[in-house]
């Protein structure tokens, strides 16, 4: 079964707290406070593997979790960070928002590096951060904060410099066969061809390019017709087309009316990719008759729209090392692969980066809400004098107070943040 677009769900670990704790030890008269930190939250790392070209490996598994990083403790012991959860892809998989399908990150992008698809929430700092010559006793210390969760998409877009496209039947299975290691199957029907397949063609020492046969293309294939719409993603990335054609018509289709059918179709698809440099290659010269077609019609069609065109056989092999070189040397004047950029801001990604808060009313009360916020309701000691001085400042330095004044607060209304209440005062 070949998958390539799957919908999964990562979730970063959530950081470790940071510790309460003094120093106790016989004949040292002022131990001090010696919380440890808490560890980091693993991350959510997509990395590619090689041998990989589906998606099938996700068919069972959806969801990915990191590792919770472990609570400091007492001696200044900092916590156990996460284990971080790796997701393998193949080459070429994009990364999009399951909602917007954003594109995310390329994992063909910078040869395919580790990416970081959700960061491990930070570890808490342990009490003895918080020691100065006024409080020499913090009785508090900060939870971790939250690791990111995340509903993506991945979907797989092969990475091929050239694309074999053609009515099923015209023999891209057989020229990829001849012409690369690879075993595609091959048979006298239809849509023998369920999947794209991909082939390493050698031209001598350590050049050569990959090929990738991609099936299914009939009319109407951009709307769903065929197997054509579930393929047509694979030849995005590819650098050159060849266009085969059954010059031999042994369906007696004629080679012209092929041509300019699967061209709308990517046109339907992709008008970029519609204007993807292509070079015709006709078949099965072996058994081209010519009272079936019009050759002289033929070559005046393929001249007129600029395109290359190579008589070959992949049964008999005749053409196809002529046709393998001039590829190759088609290849060094292209431009690269292509990449996807990334849609998305970088910035965002990191946990409780942005001061972002929302307020409302309801019931009678101000609730204020944001991620920051839940963070640093987790850092107070609400039973401690001095931890809730230190939680008033944060939210008059951040505008919280502010904020509230310019939505109506008054002194004596009641501020709720994330089920803490207390009277508002100016």
């Amino acid at each position: 079964m070949f998958i390539d677009q799957v919908r999964i769900e990562a979730k970063a670990g959530d950081g470790g707290n940071g510790a309460i704790s003094f120093r106790r030890e016989k004949y040292v008269a002022a131990g001090g406070p010696d919380g440890g930190d808490g560890g980091h939250g693993g991350n959510v790392i997509v990395r590619v593997d090689p041998g990989s070209n589906t998606l099938l490996a996700f068919r069972y598994k959806r969801k990915f979790v990191a590792g919770r990083g472990g609570d400091g403790s007492g001696d200044k012991f900092h916590g156990a960070n996460g284990e971080d959860a790796v997701i393998l892809v193949p080459p070429g998989t994009l990364i999009r928002q399951a909602d917007t399908r954003a594109v995310i990150h390329d994992m063909s992008e910078n040869d395919g590096e580790d990416f970081i698809l959700c960061r491990g929430g930070r570890g808490g700092w342990g009490n003895r951060h918080f020691a100065t010559p006024t409080r020499q006793i913090p009785l508090f210390a900060k939870n971790g904060t939250r690791g990111e969760h995340k509903e993506v998409e991945l979907e797989l877009k092969m990475l091929a410099d050239v694309g074999l496209i053609g009515f099923p039947s015209v023999g891209k299975s057989s020229l990829l066969a001849r012409i690369s290691a690879a075993k595609p199957k091959v048979a006298d029907y239809h849509f023998t061809t369920l999947s794209p397949n991909l082939g390493v063609v050698s031209v001598g020492g350590e050049s050569g390019f990959v090929a990738a046969d991609i099936p299914g293309l009939i009319e109407g294939a951009s709307e769903g017709a065929g197997l054509g719409h579930a393929f047509l993603r694979h030849i995005d990335r590819c650098r050159l087309l060849l266009h085969l054609v059954d010059i031999a018509c042994l369906e007696y289709r004629d080679p012209v009316e092929d041509i300019q059918t699967i061209n709308r179709e990517l046109a339907k698809y992709s008008e970029e990719l519609a204007k993807r440099p292509q070079i015709i290659v006709a078949n099965k010269k072996d058994l081209m008759d010519p009272e079936r077609v019009d050759i002289p019609a033929f070559e005046a069609f393929v001249r007129e729209n600029g395109w290359e065109l190579f008589y070959v056989s992949a049964v008999t092999g005749e053409g196809i090392q002529d046709l393998v070189h001039h590829v190759a040397a088609r290849l060094r004047e292209l431009p690269p692969m292509t990449v996807y950029p990334g849609e998305t801001d970088d910035a965002d990604a990191y946990v409780g980066g942005g001061k972002e808060t929302e307020i409302r009313y309801e019931d009678g009360k101000y609730i204020v809400e944001g991620e920051w916020l839940f963070n640093l309701m987790g850092q107070i000691n609400f039973d401690n004098y001095e931890s809730l001085n230190y939680f008033q400042r944060v939210l008059r330095k951040s505008g919280v107070f502010e904020a509230l004044e310019e939505r109506g607060c008054e002194d004596g209304d009641t501020v709720s943040i994330y089920d803490f209440e207390f009277d508002f005062v100016k």
